[in-house]
Formats: C-alpha cells, structure tokens, sequence
C-alpha cells in the first residue's frame, strides 16, 4: 500500500485507472462532482474501488459539508446547511444547537454510507476570525475556540453513530488566512499567544481519527514553509501541542498555495509528517508523479489508518428521516 489518498476522473473507472490503482494500491480515494451521477451509479464506483483495493475498508472519501462545499446535490442527493447555521443557534440554545449539529452529522452518514462512503472530510474546526478570506466564511462552526470544538465534536459523533469517519480540518487552523490556498499560499503572521485561539478546538478534539492539514504559513512556527510540508508545524505544533496522533492527511496537492513538481510535492508532505498525501484531480499523468515519488506506507501511518476506519467497524446506519426531522425542529428555533 501506498500513502496516497487518490482521485478519478469520471462516474466509472477506466481500465487505464483499474491497472494504475492495482499496481499503486493507494491508501484511500477521494470523490468529486465529476464521479457523482446519481446513486445507482455511485454505489456501483464505490463497490468497484472495494473491489479493486481488496479492503472492504478502504477509506473513500468525499467533501460534503453542506452550503457551498457539497458534491452530491438534488435532485439525487439533498441539501445539507452550513456550519454558520449552527453557529447561530448557538448564540441562543448551545444545547439545541449540538443536537442540531448531531443529527444533522448523522443524516449526513445515513446519505453517504448508503452510496458505500466511509469517509466525511468534516468538520471545520477553524475558528472564524475578523479579516478572514471568505474560503472559511460560512462553512466555520463560529468564532469562538470553546463552541467550535462543540459543536465539531458533535458532528464527528454523529457521522460515526452512522458509520463514517469525520476528518478534522484544517489543522492548526485556517480562520486567519487572508487568501485562498486553492490559488495562492496564504501566511498568517500572528504571534504564537494569538494563535493558541486557533489551535484550542483541534487541542480539544485530539483523539478524532482523521485530520487534514492546512496549505498555510504561520510565520510564528515556520516562516518559510506551509504546514503542510512544515516539519515544525506537523512534528511540533500538530503532533505535540494538538497531540493529535489520528491519520494525518495533507490538503490537496493540486492546491496553488504549493509549487513544484507533483512529485516534489507527494514526497513533501511526507518527509513533513503527514501520514497520506491526498491528490484529487485524477489527472493520470500528475498520479504517476505522485506515485512515482514515494514509497510503501510506513508502519505508524498504517497503524493510524486501521485505528481510524476500526472506529465505524460496528456503527450501525442512522436513520436518515428521524435524523432530518430532529435537525430541522432544533434549527427552526433560531
């Protein structure tokens, strides 16, 4: 197996992918609008990724937060709300609104593990900040350490009540940035005291399985490197001040926050710590970069990828309606 958490390009899978994924064994896979049809067609692609990797685990993951970030969307799939819609609940019934947070994670889970997806890159644990770009925006579950971490707790236990891993993001945290790290490299010079606002809710939730790091600069940690391929920040900050010892994943290598060859970049984020490199666009000449640059997967990465797709073994299927009318009752009261 390799540290890799790779994507594809279509609804199907090509026989040139079949033959490159047999031979790469890739940790996981990662789905996009572009694989999603409908739900005949998505649980035939995940039971072939099964079927391919010869895990009945193997992590498949997707990016379904709600709002703007959803890859699955009506007419096959519904609508889910942003993280902010929690936020504000919050502001008036806390309780009410980690329920809410809960069963919303849970609906969530009854919709992706029926299409055969295990893996949920949420929640958001950035906390929002005054002056942040908007990538954040709506999708934080708020501007305050204690809430987020609330309700970002909630919904790990909810999608995993109903059988998907959540990933915690974007560590150490993404709420200051000023720029998008899909175009261009974000740096945060705040001092360490301000940022240790940022690293709370990831400290708080540091026994959550999966995480995912961000394409940013913290100029206090590390003024020349991104987290992501920061050895400081990942051993240091990550590891030591979070603790956190889940699946370390890195944000996507296709990201414009980093340069360099594909290649350069898979073997980047590995030397800093992360765990798994994730490359999404299912480019096949950019895979066999990727693939090209690194190695098996090592012992403690593997042992973290067990331990966190171990965590669903047992969960049973939320129910999807019960889930939706919980949500919806605990929402309208905001």
């Amino acid at each position: 197996m390799t540290p890799l958490i790779l994507g594809l390009a279509g609804p199907a899978l090509t026989d040139a992918e079949r033959a490159f994924f047999r031979s790469v064994d890739p940790a996981g896979f990662i789905l996009f609008r572009r694989n999603c049809v409908d739900p005949e067609q998505l649980r035939a692609l995940t039971d072939g990724l099964r079927d391919l990797s010869g895990r009945a685990d193997v992590p498949i993951l997707i990016d379904q937060e709600g709002g703007r970030v959803a890859r699955l969307r009506p007419p096959h799939w519904p609508e889910f709300p942003t993280g902010e819609a929690f936020a504000r609940l919050y502001d008036i019934a806390p309780m009410s609104a980690i329920e809410a947070a809960r069963a919303n994670a849970r609906a969530l889970a009854a919709t992706l593990a029926a299409i055969g997806i295990n893996v949920d890159c949420l929640p958001l644990l950035d906390v929002r900040q005054p002056g942040g770009h908007d990538i954040i925006g709506d999708r934080a579950l708020g501007d305050e350490p204690l809430r987020v971490a609330a309700l970002g707790r909630a919904t790990l236990e909810g999608l995993r009540e109903g059988g998907v891993v959540g990933v915690v993001k974007h560590m150490p945290g993404h709420g200051r940035a000023t720029a998008d790290s899909h175009l261009e490299l974000p740096l945060v010079d705040a001092d360490e005291a301000a940022l240790e606002t940022d690293l709370a809710p990831f400290a708080r939730l540091r026994t959550a399985p999966m995480g995912m790091t961000a394409h940013v600069v913290y100029t206090a940690w590390d003024a020349d490197r991104c987290a992501s391929l920061s050895p400081r920040v990942i051993g240091d900050v990550i590891r030591g001040r979070i603790g956190f010892d889940g699946l370390l994943m890195s944000d996507d290598l296709g990201m414009n926050a980093l340069s360099g060859g594909f290649g350069d970049r898979a073997a980047g984020v590995l030397a800093a710590g992360c765990d798994v490199a994730l490359h999404c666009s299912g480019d096949m000449a950019e895979m066999e970069a990727v693939a090209g640059a690194v190695g098996t997967i090592p012992a403690d990465a593997r042992r973290r990828l067990d331990a966190a797709m171990a965590t669903i073994a047992a969960a049973p299927r939320a129910d999807y309606a019960e889930a939706i009318a919980q949500r919806d009752a605990l929402l309208a009261l905001a």
